[in-house]
């Protein structure tokens, strides 16, 4: 395993990243012994860094990495977490924003107790576009300075955002100061959007964290979950591509990792799974390059789907 500086933030962190929405069966139901096992398998494969959120599975997600975390000494991994979104156990899509401060204040405080610690690397401002941007301004403002107030008395070591419109992301980075951003779903196998935004990143010196490098299981052989934005169209591209990638003896999701993967700007890709030989595989992937050819191939058949904006 590789490790790269994540821009100020005083991290090394590991090529590989694991984020752990898939341990509170955000994508399918999992087998929380088995979840612990991944998180395991991918400390042993020389993975230091996990992210969270409490609204992965109305909380499940941070109580499974707990478990999984507990007796790991803390100095083995970096840890973040997320703050202003909020999701029951079975309301996907019905969530709630909550940027106030005494509300990120106690969000934190339960995302400790269910972890296990008391301090995060990072603190993830969390999906502040959801419900028609109703929230953001709120969120650019209180949420932001209750969480720089965290930062200063030194219960998260840095400031960053957890969010996916570009429009936002230019914005955020031109004129906030932030430590990290956790950019998901654009450097990917059908959207390297992010490539637009590293230029902004090194002039700031902000630390850039890639995000599903498996486009939310789109890149997938078994495809994603049904909440997807991805119409019934898109999704037939996705399974096309899939399909070419399994004729050449290979798998979509090995082809789309070393691609995400790979970039020397992008110091960590984050990916998520809950079954410990899907991490080993995702590790192993690493040491080889993508198939030039096939990448092309791939990406010629997913033209129609190239950058575009998913309504999430």
């Amino acid at each position: 395993m590789h490790y790269n500086p994540l821009g100020p933030t005083g991290m090394n962190v590991s090529r590989l990243s694991m984020g752990a929405s898939a341990l509170g069966s955000v994508f399918h139901p999992v087998d929380e012994s088995e979840a612990i096992a991944a998180v395991h398998t991918a400390l042993d494969g020389g993975i230091n860094y996990f992210d969270v959120a409490p609204a992965y599975g109305g909380t499940r997600s941070e109580t499974v990495l707990g478990k999984a975390l507990r007796g790991i000494p803390r100095d083995r991994y970096y840890l973040s977490t997320k703050v202003g979104k909020y999701t029951g156990p079975e309301a996907y899509g019905n969530d709630t924003l909550d940027y106030s401060r005494a509300r990120i204040r106690a969000s934190l405080d339960e995302s400790a107790a269910r972890l296990g610690t008391d301090y995060f690397d990072i603190l993830h401002i969390h999906d502040i576009e959801y419900q028609n941007r109703t929230h953001t301004e709120w969120a650019l403002s209180e949420g932001y300075e209750a969480v720089q107030e965290l930062k200063r008395e030194g219960r998260i070591g840095n400031v960053s955002f957890g969010i996916y419109p570009m429009d936002l992301w230019q914005r955020i980075l031109s004129t906030i100061p932030i430590d990290a951003a956790l950019v998901h779903n654009h450097y990917c196998l059908n959207d390297t959007r992010l490539l637009e935004l590293l230029p902004l990143a090194r002039a700031k010196g902000i630390g850039i964290i890639n995000g599903s490098p498996f486009a939310s299981s789109l890149l997938t052989d078994s495809g994603p979950a049904a909440w997807h934005p991805a119409t019934a169209k898109d999704r037939a591209i996705f399974r096309a591509a899939a399909e070419f990638c399994r004729r050449q003896g290979t798998n979509i999701s090995t082809l789309a990792l070393q691609f995400s993967a790979n970039h020397p700007e992008i110091p960590t890709t984050l990916f998520s799974t809950s079954n410990p030989q899907t991490v080993l595989r995702n590790v192993q992937c690493l040491d080889q390059p993508p198939d030039m050819q096939l990448l092309a191939e791939v990406r010629k058949i997913l033209q129609p789907v190239l950058d575009k904006q998913w309504d999430y």
